[in-house]
């Protein structure tokens, strides 16, 4: 169920629970961003990106390796992805 604000992002919805699972932005066909909230086990999850942190509240940190005060610009993404994807590949 799409939910939420729309425009340069889509916010998908659980239907039953109304609980926000992931997030399309518009333009990035190959890009979602699950909750990692969604997640059964998030014990092994660690934050690659952190955005908007302009508007973070001034104790929340994360250990991402990336930190945007907004979002990442777009020629950014393809090296941000080909770098996440590195990460993988050596687990």
């Amino acid at each position: 169920m799409i939910g939420g604000l729309h425009g340069a992002a889509r916010h998908y919805f659980c239907p039953r629970c109304m609980s926000w699972m992931f997030t399309r932005p518009d333009g990035i066909d190959f890009f979602v961003n699950l909750r990692a909230t969604m997640l059964d086990d998030p014990s092994w999850y660690a934050p690659f990106i952190e955005t908007w942190t302009s508007e973070k509240l001034p104790w929340a940190t994360t250990p991402a390796v990336h930190s945007y005060e907004k979002l990442p610009e777009m020629s950014e993404y393809d090296g941000l992805i080909a770098e996440y994807a590195a990460l993988w590949q050596l687990a």
